[in-house]
């Protein structure tokens, strides 16, 4: 029995899964970088733990390896054109930051200031599997704020829910 699974077949069922849009950023002695990504989910609360996956033929996986520290911007259907930028559209890393504005953390990372939630974290684990790398963090600070709404991503557009549907707990 064939149980195997093509990488378009993958892919389109993927993308019909909805998922938080996500600009992901380092900034320390290796440089600064940046891009954007839906695959960050936590790992566990103790300690505070998080993960996001980046495609390991990305010109920044250096950078973001060797400072060892990264910082997920959690976007708002406002960032819609920054999310484009960090995915890509622009290369220039100075002119992606250049379009939005930026607070300046304890560790040297930088936040998008008007971002959902902002999660600071050091590079614990760096693990390639396939063709993305894993980057596991600790998180050391957390930004947020009380207001707006996710921008989401299915089925290959950005997307956003008006209004909160509940909770399943937590």
């Amino acid at each position: 029995m064939d149980t195997s699974v093509s990488k378009t077949e993958f892919r389109n069922a993927m993308a019909r899964v909805c998922a938080p849009v996500n600009v992901i950023t380092t900034n320390g002695p290796h440089g600064r970088g940046g891009f954007t990504a839906t695959a960050m989910c936590s790992v566990t609360d103790e300690p505070p733990t998080l993960l996001v996956c980046m495609n390991s033929r990305s010109a920044q996986t250096g950078i973001f390896v060797e400072n060892r520290r990264f910082c997920v911007n959690v976007l708002t259907p406002e960032h819609k054109d920054l999310a484009s930028c960090f995915a890509g559209q622009q290369s220039d890393m100075d002119a992606r930051y250049a379009t939005a504005d930026w607070v300046n953390l304890s560790s040297g990372n930088q936040a998008l200031a008007d971002s959902m939630v902002s999660f600071d974290c050091n590079l614990i684990e760096a693990r390639l599997v396939g063709t993305h790398n894993i980057l596991i963090g600790e998180v050391v600070e957390i930004r947020s704020r009380r207001d707006g709404h996710a921008l989401l991503y299915f089925d290959r557009n950005y997307v956003h829910v008006p209004t909160q549907s509940g909770s399943f707990g937590g």
